[in-house]
């Protein structure tokens, strides 16, 4: 029988201190990005042919999933007038053209391009908006195409679907599948910055954890809960193919070569995971084999020392137990 010298109450509250984005900060950030989506809006009931046609919180922030140390926040600018044919360097002088039109009371120093988006600085609070362009042709549910930030392409995506996809897990299970979504990310940022070529995108942790709470999966216990997400990559090795059918039917979705399939759920052609070698997948699985290991050695530990040690090797030295 296990001791419990780490319990999910433990975990709650370290994530609490170390891991979430405290409430107070998120809601200073949102408020400046929705000061940035007013000063549009009042700029378009002026200018009403203006090609820049809608701003929107997106990322972590917008989803409920920002990390402690978030301090710059991505908002997607949907850009009318322009075809997906466009040069990358081409657009985002374009929307920086746009942006410095619609906020004239910003200096030039406060908007800065970036290798694929715009950003605003804030003076006073220091905080950073990427203004990210998505190109809008006037199709439904807002679908445009977006800039990949890994290799610059252009990709069909739905900001507000994408939103809503994860409004529907974390209604599934309030709070608790958001919580372990940060407790993961919180995981893989140990790992990116002790491990030479580890990487692990944000989207990638969300989209297993959404396989998982949609196959059942508790959340509620996030002892439990992490140990199920580790277990599904070791289990899996990263060569099973996930797809969701919120949006299209998986009849839709095609044949992929890479090794690491994960389906964008509002894009039945983008692979999430398409630039992941299997040398990169073979890293995750050995952390989340270790991890895994960590977590059920910690749980028979004859004591809190030891208990806490195994966690540590999780979440490192901040965890105290």
């Amino acid at each position: 029988m296990s001791l419990e010298h780490v319990s999910h109450k433990t975990i709650s509250e370290f994530a609490k201190e170390k891991v979430n984005l405290p409430k107070d900060r998120a809601d200073k950030f949102r408020k400046q990005a929705r000061n940035l989506r007013e000063k549009l809006e009042d700029y378009l009931k002026e200018h009403p042919d203006f090609a820049l046609k809608r701003m929107q919180l997106s990322g972590s922030l917008a989803k409920g999933t920002a990390l402690k140390t978030l301090n710059d926040i991505d908002v997607a600018v949907y850009v009318g007038g322009v075809s997906s044919s466009i040069d990358l360097d081409d657009l985002l002088e374009y929307l920086e053209e746009k942006i410095r039109k619609a906020y004239p009371n910003f200096s030039s120093d406060q908007i800065k391009r970036q290798n694929y988006s715009i950003c605003v600085s804030f003076r006073g609070t220091g905080l950073d908006v990427d203004l990210v362009p998505i190109i809008y042709e006037d199709k439904p549910d807002w679908r445009g195409f977006l800039v990949s930030q890994v290799d610059g392409s252009y990709l069909e995506t739905s900001i507000p679907l994408h939103l809503d996809f994860t409004k529907k897990r974390k209604n599934q299970q309030p709070e608790h599948f958001a919580q372990v979504v940060r407790l993961v990310k919180y995981w893989a940022r140990k790992q990116k910055m002790e491990v030479d070529g580890f990487r692990f995108k944000s989207f990638m942790i969300e989209m297993i954890l959404a396989k998982l709470c949609d196959e059942g999966v508790d959340f509620s216990d996030y002892v439990e809960a992490l140990q199920a997400f580790f277990t599904y990559i070791v289990k899996s090795n990263l060569d099973h193919k996930i797809i969701f059918e919120d949006y299209y039917k998986a009849k839709d979705v095609g044949e992929f070569s890479e090794p690491v399939q994960i389906i964008d759920p509002v894009n039945s052609e983008n692979n999430v995971a398409n630039l992941y070698t299997r040398y990169q997948a073979d890293l995750i699985v050995n952390a989340a084999m270790e991890a895994g290991d960590a977590i059920d050695a910690a749980e028979f530990a004859p004591n809190k020392t030891l208990t806490v040690q195994y966690w540590q090797s999780v979440f490192g030295p901040s965890f105290s137990g």
